[in-house]
């Protein structure tokens, strides 16, 4: 076992990765050390921001799924793992990660297989106390077919299984230690007032004036769906949304969702829902709401469906109702989604998230350069009328662009420079906007697939069409 490292040893290299968010190696390096220490809830959110930046990192993929075994989410482990081997079949480490999991659910056939296999590809990783357990178990049970859902023997349960109840208790507990108390509010929130007004409207208000709504029928709920380039703003606006409101906030993930158990993303669905109503008031946020609400018509497996019909249901309250649950969706392919999810009652309004403007590129920038050597001589307000088309994230990137050029800098001059306008603007010309491919794409959608003018604004924010009166 390598030693644990001192934490005063990796303090630092925190620091340093929050001023360098984009450095994989490092944010590798001290995800590890993490790991080493214990502190896996920390790594686990280390990988899966890198993850969100690099998402066929091996690396970081088989990083994730050894924090999530170490902290005992086994189903969710076996997710990255077997996602990371349909892609890369060679690769050692991961075939010996999987042995042990499918040892740890009593797969033995099946994970003396994946143990051997990860023998075959690297021969030093031979473990003799996983050979021990593996020659003295008792015979396997049932194991996942390979390339598949994995489904249990016909009259077993994986919930019940001897030596899974711990896995699946683990994932419960887990599924929802993104439950936070979000203290930004809609003025940390740049730019985005027709945005935001919609939100008041159909979010916020119901709460404020509840016997105001309930004297016209409205119930206090409802969803809304936020789409737009990536790197816009929309987790950002989502969380601000909650902290107007000063209610709890749940970031849901394809990964807190989809199991490998053919049942079980149903049943984790429902007890998300299950948690905001729990929470009310409680803003409910699905990022990436596409994975988890295609079109039912593209999907050939009839899991993909039963899910989304599960989504439906809960969006309908059909159980219990959604009063106080306040519904919000992020997703980069509106078009993708299943019609049923834009019906009245669960996401009928759907908003553009568009690249900030240039007031908010300029608080965004400002917000970015916060704590940062910055020279009394750097004009935003310059800066911003030059990143038209600039997402927030494309932002973050002439910032790191700026900062890692001064470092090298910085480093022959023997010591710190303050970030110059022409640094900046360096940065600039070597980054270029990430939106502009998307709007590529949405303008065709918009012009040739567009009923009931459901994308108009983004015809009007492309200036093809006039906003309406």
């Amino acid at each position: 076992m390598p030693a644990t490292p001192d934490p005063s040893a990796i303090q630092p290299l925190l620091e340093a990765l929050s001023f360098s968010p984009d450095n994989l190696a490092l944010r590798k390096h001290v995800a590890g050390l993490l790991v080493q220490a214990g502190r896996l809830p920390e790594a686990e959110d280390l990988y899966r921001t890198g993850l969100r930046q690099a998402p066929d990192d091996p690396d970081l993929q088989l990083g994730l799924a050894e924090t999530y075994a170490g902290m005992g989410k086994t189903s969710a482990a076996f997710v990255v793992v077997e996602e990371l081997l349909a892609a890369r079949p060679e690769h050692a480490r991961a075939h010996l990660l999987h042995a042990r999991l499918l040892l740890a659910t009593e797969q033995v056939t099946a994970a003396r297989e994946a143990y051997h296999t990860a023998l075959h590809y690297n021969p030093t990783l031979e473990d003799a106390e996983l050979a021990g357990r593996l020659r003295g178990s008792a015979s396997a049970t049932a194991q996942p077919a390979h390339g598949g859902a994995p489904t249990p023997l016909p009259g077993t349960n994986p919930d019940t299984s001897t030596g899974s109840d711990d896995d699946f208790g683990s994932l419960e507990q887990n599924l929802f230690s993104g439950l936070e108390r979000p203290k930004i509010t809609f003025a940390d929130v740049g730019g985005m007032e027709a945005i935001k007004e919609e939100i008041r409207l159909k979010i916020i208000h119901p709460l404020q004036f509840p016997d105001l709504y309930k004297a016209y029928g409205k119930a206090a709920g409802g969803g809304l769906l936020l789409y737009g380039p990536p790197g816009c703003g929309k987790t950002h606006l989502a969380r601000a949304t909650a902290g107007e409101v000063q209610a709890s906030f749940i970031h849901v993930g394809i990964n807190d969702i989809l199991d490998m158990w053919l049942g079980n993303s149903e049943r984790n669905l429902h007890q998300i829902f299950e948690q905001a109503r729990l929470q009310a008031p409680c803003v409910l946020f699905f990022d990436e709401v596409d994975a988890l609400a295609a079109n039912r018509h593209d999907l050939r497996q009839s899991a993909g469906r039963t899910v989304i019909n599960q989504f439906l249901s809960e969006l309908d309250g059909a159980t219990r109702s959604n009063d106080g649950v306040l519904i919000l969706a992020a997703t980069n392919a509106p078009w993708h989604l299943d019609s049923a999810f834009r019906r009245p009652g669960r996401f009928d309004r759907i908003l553009l998230v568009t690249p900030p403007d240039e007031p908010a590129r300029e608080a965004v920038l400002e917000v970015l350069l916060q704590g940062k050597p910055v020279a009394p001589s750097v004009n935003l307000r310059k800066l911003a009328a030059q990143t038209a088309g600039f997402s927030g994230a494309d932002l973050q990137a002439v910032v790191d662009v700026a900062v890692e050029s001064r470092l090298r800098e910085s480093m022959k001059a023997g010591k710190p420079l303050p970030l110059e306008q022409a640094t900046f603007q360096e940065a600039i010309g070597k980054v270029k906007p990430s939106t502009r491919e998307w709007f590529a794409t949405a303008k065709n959608y918009a012009l040739y697939s567009n009923e009931g003018g459901v994308y108009d604004d983004i015809l009007v924010y492309l200036g093809i069409k006039k906003p309406s009166a």
